[in-house]
């Protein structure tokens, strides 16, 4: 019987993990995670989710989150946008998916409370 391949693709906790170290290295704003991963025709297993106070943070944060994926598991995203206005940057990784807001675009959009049958997570700062 031949053997199943593994993926390369790294798991989506491992990634999150990745993700929130990126965001919290540059000091992002009120961290959650949404997972999706128990809920049925989910399009993806997580949401990470984050703010920042000015245009600068928030495509500091964005790139430090795809620098430190890239790091740990040499995965770039398969599709990226809003940094031309850097209002909201939304990195895509398949499984899990980056929203870096600013934090009115936060307050506004309130992804936590539209996504409202997924288990969210708070992290903490250190």
């Amino acid at each position: 019987m031949p053997r199943k391949k593994a993926d390369p693709r790294p798991n989506s906790e491992s990634l999150i993990q990745a993700i929130l170290k990126g965001m919290l290295d540059k000091k992002a704003k009120d961290p959650v995670v949404l997972d999706f991963s128990k809920l049925k025709h989910a399009v993806c297993d997580a949401f990470v989710v984050c703010h920042g106070t000015s245009r600068n943070q928030i495509e500091a944060i964005a790139e430090a989150v795809i620098m430190e994926v890239k790091k740990e598991s040499g995965d770039s995203p398969w599709h990226r946008e809003g940094f031309e206005n850097a209002e909201w940057i939304l990195i895509d990784y398949f499984s899990v998916v980056v929203h870096i807001f600013q934090d009115t675009r936060r307050t506004f959009y309130n992804l936590e409370q539209l996504w409202g049958d997924a288990k969210v997570t708070k992290i903490e700062s250190p």
